[in-house]
């Protein structure tokens, strides 16, 4: 998994690709912390790289979002992958996140 950051001034693009699974999962979450840890409340996943997504990478997507909704901010995915799309429609996750079919869009409702 590899993850890379563009900040803007209202929203941090977080761009993640390879596999989220067990074991890269806790340095993903790690990954986000850090970013909401230094006041980012609005973050937009980019996806389209992230050909596999665990039930250990939902968890952390849930868990961030829930943390960023008490703040005031939220967890938006851009791009998904047909798998992360296919994972969160059968764990009946969609309507926790916002879904964008382009980072741009994600961005200027952020």
């Amino acid at each position: 998994m590899e993850i890379t950051t563009r900040d803007y001034k209202r929203v941090s693009v977080i761009r993640v690709t390879g596999r989220i699974d067990s074991t890269t999962a806790p340095k993903f979450e790690e990954k986000l912390n850090d970013h909401i840890k230094n006041g980012h409340i609005h973050l937009v996943l980019e996806m389209d790289g992230a050909d596999y997504l665990s039930s250990a990478g939902v968890r952390t997507l849930i868990s961030t979002q829930k943390t960023l909704k008490g703040k005031g901010g939220e967890v938006t995915l851009a791009q998904p992958s047909q798998r992360v799309k296919e994972v969160l429609e059968l764990a009946g996750l969609g309507p926790l996140f916002h879904i964008y079919d382009k980072t741009e869009e994600a961005v200027g409702e952020a």
